[in-house]
């Protein structure tokens, strides 16, 4: 029995000054603007330089977006190379269409190469984010629900989402008769809802996990993976609008069952301790800190107007960001540490496997 019906926006699109301004939009940019806050934290707390962020975001942003649309076309051929397709229409990204897993594959390509030139491996980078991304995607699926799309089948619960027509011909906004809103004569299950609230989930445990544990080598990344595509699978099960199917299947729920058998082989596989990041330049610059990563004041890089930019980093394990941090003096390289190291960038060495055994209060 419904006791209170979700409501459902009748419009999407506003026109400002006659250009369009569509909630979906507005929804992804407030949700990668909380994300890069999240990450610069983050990175702070790695040792990156203030703003790092930045450098990452905007090459890793475009090409989301590129590996969005990308896999959206992949998955949904027939709506433009299939009869009465249109090929053309491919590229017309502003009409919707773009797949989450084609914007991680992409966001990670454009994040490799902006760690490959700011001298910071992706295994950081990702970790720093893994529980920023879910964030953003919660904030994103709000856009979902002003284009009244994303939703199950039909339900009696009490949370039941109205969904209106929407009219084809003024795109962005209801079907109106005399004045009113036409509304679909169910109910249906908030999957965008059921979706932001997992995902919300996912950054609550992958930030409280990798607290405890401090995931290393991208491992955090991984265990948001595979917590996303755990929801994702379920959730996906519930939805019936168009969709590409195999076997009566969707193509998303193989989607996330490899994806999440893909990300537990690599969290199980891969091991190592958090990575840090020291200026390879910067041995002049004194951080104040007492021995506990967690006293370290995430502001701390900006005070000083004589502050370098670091020309590149070095990869380094807890130890040794601590005696940097106490010291300001970059330490000496471990025998271990020269090595050839898979994750190793142009100025950076390998991390040293050696566990760390202080603790950090990251926020």
């Amino acid at each position: 029995m419904n006791i209170a019906a979700i409501p459902s926006p009748t419009e999407s699109v506003w026109h400002v000054l006659g250009f369009p301004v569509r909630a979906y939009a507005l929804c992804i940019i407030a949700g990668m603007v909380v994300a890069t806050l999240l990450m610069e934290q983050r990175l702070r707390h790695r040792g990156a330089a203030p703003w790092v962020s930045l450098d990452v975001v905007v090459w890793a942003v475009p090409f989301g977006i590129i590996g969005a649309r990308i896999y959206h076309v992949i998955t949904s051929p027939q709506d433009y190379f299939g009869a009465g397709g249109d090929p053309v229409k491919a590229f017309f990204i502003w009409e919707g269409g773009l797949g989450i897993w084609g914007a991680v594959a992409g966001g990670a390509v454009g994040a490799w190469i902006a760690g490959r030139q700011i001298g910071i491996p992706l295994s950081v980078l990702a970790d720093a984010l893994a529980p920023a991304l879910p964030v953003a995607q919660a904030i994103g699926r709000l856009g979902n629900w002003f284009n009244n799309e994303l939703y199950g089948s039909v339900t009696t619960l009490p949370w039941g989402l109205e969904v209106h027509e929407m009219d084809s011909s003024n795109p962005g906004h209801a079907v109106m008769i005399d004045g009113e809103p036409v509304t679909r004569p169910d109910l249906y299950h908030p999957a965008f809802l059921y979706e932001l609230i997992w995902n919300l989930g996912v950054a609550a445990l992958v930030w409280l996990l990798d607290r405890k544990f401090k995931f290393g080598r991208g491992r955090a990344f991984a265990l948001y993976v595979m917590a996303y595509t755990a929801g994702r699978l379920w959730i996906e099960m519930l939805r019936e609008d168009t969709a590409t199917l195999i076997f009566g299947v969707r193509l998303n729920v193989y989607t996330s069952i490899i994806v999440f058998l893909g990300a537990a082989i690599y969290f199980l596989v891969v091991k190592g301790p958090r990575g840090y990041v020291i200026p390879i330049d910067a041995t002049d610059t004194v951080t104040e800190a007492d021995s506990d990563v967690s006293q370290v004041d995430v502001t701390a890089a900006t005070k000083g107007a004589d502050r370098k930019v670091p020309v590149a980093y070095r990869l380094v394990d807890e130890e040794q960001f601590l005696e940097y941090q106490r010291t300001g003096v970059v330490p000496e390289e471990r025998p271990e540490e020269k090595a050839e190291d898979p994750e190793a960038v142009p100025a950076t060495v390998g991390e040293s496997d050696k566990p760390a055994d202080k603790t950090s209060d990251e926020n």
